[in-house]
């Protein structure tokens, strides 16, 4: 049975090929709800989701291509420091937050510096990573 379009409940672990957990609705103590199939997950989330039955558990593995995509190195893009003039000495790994051109929000690490520029790499986190989850259905409505 499908629950394309139905709203649905869930529990999930995420973890890296290499054990380490990066996401837990279970460790949260509250399921994931979402409307199946409608855009709102990664890809491969989704499709593991849709065909379900309630109260079944599944493992599923991604490749990038399913989940956050590969990963793009033109999205490391530098930015002239004369741009920051309040921002400090900068530290490679610290999380950021840019302005886009049309004034939209727009995560980012700051992937190294020199005295002109900042690279910021605007990647998603998962990008271009294998991601394994275990999917607990609660619900389908």
């Amino acid at each position: 049975m499908s629950h394309e379009g139905k709203n649905v409940s869930v529990h999930y672990v995420g973890t890296l090929d290499d054990g380490s957990e990066f996401d837990s609705s279970r460790r949260r103590g509250e399921p994931l709800r979402f409307t199946c199939m409608a855009g709102q997950m990664i890809p491969g989330f989704d499709a593991a989701v849709r065909d379900m039955n309630v109260g079944e558990t599944v493992n599923v593995r991604l490749e990038p291509e399913e989940a956050y995509g590969p990963r793009n190195e033109a999205a490391v893009v530098a930015i002239p420091r004369r741009n920051f003039p309040h921002a400090g000495e900068p530290e490679v790994g610290s999380s950021v937050m840019l302005m886009s051109p049309q004034g939209k929000p727009v995560p980012a690490v700051v992937a190294g510096f020199d005295d002109q520029t900042i690279r910021f790499d605007i990647n998603h986190p998962m990008a271009g990573k294998t991601l394994n989850f275990e999917i607990e259905l609660l619900s389908a409505e």
